[in-house]
């Protein structure tokens, strides 16, 4: 992420600030979105580098553990409010967020920039085998919804279909650590190095802890601030609490892949740009939302996988263009394009749902 984007910090300060002299709903919303953005930045920028310290194998874990670390702290924290349509929302939008917008906006500026860029197909072809899983894991429920409307019944089996997604998602990590893998954990942990990519000196593994704990406790306080106020600041502006989710809290989070992505894809490493968005995209999907399932209870909630049909379309339309896109291990700017324009479709449609 852009260094100049770092003064975006005083921001979050600001915030909290105006929360505790009881300022308006609407400026600590946006104050607080302003300053997550640097602040997801730098649990982004320790975690690589402290990646590199560990070595790639134990930094490949690092990478997965903190690589949607916003996105979670800020799903936890609307899981104790009780805003469960709000962390259904962020799930789905987190994933056809990576999908489209991150993607998209990576394959059109390297395919404007350099024509027709090659990446590796195989790889491709194992991302979008693990969407399809997710996918089929928000298909499943909703479907056993409707042919057993009990709830009971939808919670039990929504835990279930948790627990065997997450075991998929383990499965994916020690692939990474075996030696057929190492080709899928050099592009999970060389294609975040942000440090290197923009020329930054790189931390010591003291000051990139001493950040990454620092950063996840600001994320943490900011991350209270936003959920506190979503809910006025979405009555006001007459949005619904889906379109928040869906659009607006995963954009907040995802700032730093970003940048990310369009710089590598920029440098013509497409592969990279689509380790990153994939990746991400597989997190969430596999490990981020039957996470959230789960952990619920400690809340006292009770979350479960049964997404809204107009959820479930769109991941599967992101889904299906995703793998339509890397199949032929070639992607160039109209690709990319027409995932940007799948985006803004998507975003349309949730801005115009009723409240």
């Amino acid at each position: 992420m852009p260094k100049l984007l770092y003064f975006l910090l005083v921001f979050g300060v600001i915030a909290l600030a105006v929360d505790l002299l009881g300022g308006p709903d609407l400026l600590v919303f946006g104050l607080a979105a302003l300053g997550i953005i640097p602040v997801s930045g730098l649990i982004s920028r320790s975690t690589e580098d402290l990646a590199h310290h560990v070595g790639p194998k134990w930094g490949g874990l690092l990478n997965a553990t903190f690589g949607n670390a916003a996105e979670m702290i800020i799903g936890i924290v609307a899981l104790n409010a009780g805003l469960l349509t709000l962390v259904k929302a962020s799930i789905t939008g987190s994933i056809i967020g990576n999908l489209l917008l991150v993607l998209g906006m990576g394959l059109f500026v390297g395919g404007t920039r350099h024509g027709t860029q090659r990446f590796d197909a195989g790889e491709a072809g194992r991302n979008s085998a693990m969407m399809l899983i997710a996918l089929a894991g928000l298909l499943l429920p909703a479907a056993f919804a409707i042919a057993d409307p009990v709830d009971s019944d939808i919670q039990i089996t929504s835990d279930a279909i948790a627990v065997v997604l997450i075991v998929v998602y383990v499965a994916y990590i020690v692939y990474s650590f075996t030696s057929e893998g190492s080709k899928q954990l050099h592009n999970e942990v060389g294609p975040l190095d942000d440090a290197a990519a923009t020329g930054s000196h790189m931390w010591s593994a003291r000051l990139a802890i001493g950040v990454l704990i620092a950063a996840t406790l600001g994320t943490v306080v900011l991350a209270e601030l936003l959920v506190g106020t979503v809910e006025h600041v979405a009555e006001n502006f007459h949005l619904s609490e889906m379109f928040v989710g869906i659009i607006l809290v995963p954009i907040i989070g995802n700032v730093a892949e970003h940048f990310s992505a369009v710089l590598f894809a920029a440098k013509n490493k497409t592969d990279v740009a689509l380790a990153i968005a994939a990746g991400s995209s597989t997190q969430v999907a596999l490990l981020v939302a039957p996470m959230f399932v789960l952990v619920s209870y400690l809340f006292g909630q009770q979350l479960n996988l049964v997404f809204t049909p107009l959820e479930i379309i769109v991941v599967g339309a992101s889904a299906f263009l995703f793998s339509f896109i890397s199949a032929d291990g070639e992607s160039n700017w109209l690709e990319g394009f027409e995932l940007l324009a799948l985006y803004v479709m998507v975003g349309l449609v949730f801005f115009f749902l009723p409240t």
